[in-house]
């Protein structure tokens, strides 16, 4: 299998942590991108990614497989232990739930507001805009204070186990770091899983 990924990204970064978690990076051939240099609007590259976008996971038939969340559901399936997307019925519906809710009410508001936001994202981000910034901002402070009082209650983002939805928070967060947000005394819940977080082999992967 080859992955095309690129440096800084969250979404492949997504994709790294998952493999670091199930220790199996060395098995996948990976091609890094330079986003900053269009590398991923290349026509070899669209021809694999239509949309331009990375992570990419090329199987060794030649089937692709884009979006990091598809990528992560196929490799769980090669490699089931250890497992991050649930064990039966129940538990696979209710880890996607809260990976849903990471993502979309939490990581990619972080995103956009970084992607909108920050200089050094303008070569690669052509139509920022800082009202956009400023509202995904906004919002993903709102359920930072959220997930911040879940985690009063609970070791990880699904539950009582780490899981995908972790990864999937975390991602979010450490791409935040470009903004130079990270959670404060104001979120301790946060902050204490993130500390938590960065012992685990996903912590350590590089951005």
């Amino acid at each position: 299998m080859k992955l095309w990924l690129a440096p800084y990204a969250p979404n492949p970064r997504r994709v790294t942590m998952f493999l670091a978690e199930k220790g199996i990076g060395e098995e996948i051939e990976k091609t890094v991108l330079a986003l900053p240099e269009g590398e991923q609007r290349q026509d070899a590259f669209r021809e694999k990614s239509p949309l331009g976008q990375v992570p990419c996971l090329e199987l060794g038939d030649g089937r692709i497989l884009t979006e990091s969340r598809a990528i992560c559901t196929y490799l769980e399936s090669l490699y089931p232990e250890p497992n991050l997307m649930g064990r039966d019925g129940f538990e696979r519906a209710e880890i996607e739930m809260w990976d849903r809710r990471a993502e979309l009410m939490f990581s990619m508001p972080l995103m956009l507001w970084v992607r909108h936001g920050s200089p050094l994202l303008g070569k690669v981000e052509l139509n920022q805009n800082a009202a956009v910034a400023d509202y995904y901002r906004d919002g993903a402070m709102r359920m930072a204070v959220w997930f911040d009082g879940l985690l009063k209650a609970r070791p990880f983002i699904a539950g009582d186990r780490f899981t995908s939805a972790d990864i999937t928070v975390l991602a979010g967060m450490d791409f935040a770091k470009m903004m130079r947000w990270r959670p404060g005394e104001e979120l301790p819940h946060l902050k204490a899983w993130r500390a938590r977080m960065a012992e685990r082999p996903c912590g350590q992967t590089p951005p």
